[in-house]
Order: structure tokens, then C-alpha cells, then sequence
């Protein structure tokens, strides 16, 4: 017969184990991933310091990777109707690797102007020069595969993702997570 001490024993242990799992374990922000703070300028040239200065607690970000992706983005701004719809605050963040001088930065800045003649999209468009490996892995990312339209608030936790071209079911997971109160 087993002693009662034996058996507080082996309950001590599993509550430490439990306390120190509970505490090890991930939370939100850190399993959606999180938005890396970088200052930009978005292509009207009004400086943005991410995240703290998005334009609102929750902002919905298409985030690209490449070109083709331009009419994933374009889905979501129709299927969404984000011009239209000033509740939702928007942007999109190309993010592009950064040639490394001010030159190089600046005529991809004015590529970005012909592909997006309007002030109205110039306004929204706020590319990310940065290496893009480093910045799937702070934000959550799956890859530069596909886009990724996040929500994300000024602390730049990213509250919801979803990739690729715009789906109804995907944006009421999204409309759902920029209406939600605050955590």
C-alpha cells in the first residue's frame, strides 16, 4: 500500500507541470504573429510609423509578396468594398526587398506610382522595403506565396489572417475581427 505522501507527490508534480505548461504556452499575438514596427511612407510620401500609427485600432492590411498578387489585393477591395465602405480602415503593404539605397527605393516607389495613378490609392499604399523572410516570420506568415490580408492593431498584433483572393467566408471571419470589442 502506497503511502499518502507518495501520492501528494506525484499531485505536486502534476500541478507544477501544469502551471509551467500553462505558462510556457503560446498566446494569441504570439501564434497569429506580429506585425515587426518599421517607419514607412506611403506613396502621397506622408510618413507612418508602424504600428502605432495605423489608421485605426484595427486596420485591415493586404499584405504582397509579388506583382501577381496585385489582383488578389484587388478582390479583396471590390469583394469588401473598401473604397466605398469608410468603416474599415485599409491598407496595403507591398513588401518589397529592400535594395539597400535610397536610389533603388525611390524607383520602385515610382514603379508603384504608375501601377496606382489615383491619391486615393496612393494614400492606402504603404510599401514595406525590408527583407521579406524576416518579416513572414514576425508577422505569422505562411510565405510570399500568396497574399495575406490580416487584421492588426496598434501594437501590431495580428488579430486575424487569411490568404489568397477574396472568399465570403474569409472576409466574415475578418469583418467579424475588426468589429469585435477590444481584448
Amino acid at each position: 500500500m502506497k503511502s499518502n505522501v507518495s501520492y501528494v507527490g506525484a499531485w505536486l508534480a502534476v500541478a507544477s507541470l501544469a502551471v509551467a505548461l500553462a505558462f510556457s504556452a503560446p498566446n494569441e499575438s504570439s501564434v497569429m504573429g506580429r506585425l515587426p514596427a518599421f517607419m514607412a511612407q506611403t506613396l502621397l510620401r506622408q510618413p507612418l510609423a508602424v504600428p502605432q500609427e495605423l489608421p485605426a485600432d484595427r486596420t485591415l492590411a493586404l499584405i504582397t509578396f509579388h506583382r501577381s498578387h496585385r489582383e488578389q489585393a484587388e478582390s479583396w477591395v471590390r469583394g469588401l468594398n473598401l473604397r466605398e465602405d469608410s468603416t474599415i480602415a485599409w491598407m496595403r503593404l507591398p513588401v518589397i526587398n529592400d535594395p539597400g539605397t535610397p536610389t533603388g527605393r525611390d524607383a520602385l516607389e515610382n514603379k508603384l506610382r504608375t501601377l496606382y495613378p489615383a491619391e486615393a490609392e496612393r494614400a492606402k499604399l504603404l510599401p514595406v522595403f525590408t527583407d521579406r523572410a524576416s518579416f513572414v516570420r514576425s508577422a505569422g506568415l505562411n510565405g510570399v506565396d500568396q497574399l495575406s490580408v490580416v487584421v492588426v492593431n496598434r501594437q501590431g498584433e495580428v488579430l486575424a489572417r487569411v490568404e489568397g483572393a477574396f472568399d465570403p467566408e474569409k472576409a466574415q471571419t475578418l469583418r467579424a475581427t475588426l468589429r469585435a470589442p477590444g481584448f
